[in-house]
């Protein structure tokens, strides 16, 4: 069973309260290009990523708008800002690590909302029963290539509105010289 990968780099996602801060009352997120899952989209917009320790610019915000802040980032990326993120599934923030957003117009201290992106399948359903993954909570899936590896504890995420594909990091894709667009194995 192959499966296209995403490389996903560092990203924000925010919620209304905070865009308004970070970006002003009345302000919209406008849409530079739509990502392979339906009605998600990389925004024009920029924020900085800071810590007491050092910060990271020019980091992407995501749209839409969604009920949660969250600050996705690598291990790389937490060396960097002196953070330990716990590795945890989108949403599944109490306890994740602390960190300021700063926006053109104000910033955000959020006391949890960073983490690392786990490993993860976006499927629908429909496909799910039919690749025989129904009721399974986590994979490992096989890539080939010059530095090729089995990637364990990669998670399902189920809803009718996805586009079948693996998301990773740009850890786990520098590792293994893995690009966005290149494919896997899924193995049970």
């Amino acid at each position: 069973m192959k499966i296209s990968i995403g490389v996903s780099n560092r990203h924000v996602h925010l919620k209304q309260e905070h865009l308004k801060i970070l970006f002003g009352e009345f302000y919209e997120l406008s849409k530079e290009r739509d990502l392979i899952q339906p009605g998600e989209y990389a925004s024009k917009e920029y924020v900085i990523l800071k810590t007491s320790k050092d910060e990271i610019v020019k980091v992407r915000v995501l749209g839409p708008i969604r009920e949660y802040t969250q600050v996705e980032i690598s291990k790389t990326d937490a060396y960097k800002l002196g953070l330990n993120p716990p590795v945890r599934n989108s949403g599944d923030l109490v306890g994740s690590s602390p960190i300021t957003i700063v926006g053109p117009m104000g910033y955000v201290d959020l006391n949890e909302g960073c983490i690392i992106a786990t490993r993860h399948i976006h499927i629908t359903p429909k496909l799910e029963k039919e690749l025989g993954l129904d009721g399974i909570k986590t994979i490992s899936v096989k890539v080939n290539g010059e530095k090729g590896a089995t990637l364990n504890n990669v998670h399902i995420k189920v809803n009718d509105n996805y586009a079948y594909e693996l998301h990773i990091d740009t850890d786990d894709a520098n590792a293994n010289l893995i690009k966005s667009g290149d494919t896997a194995e899924i193995i049970k």
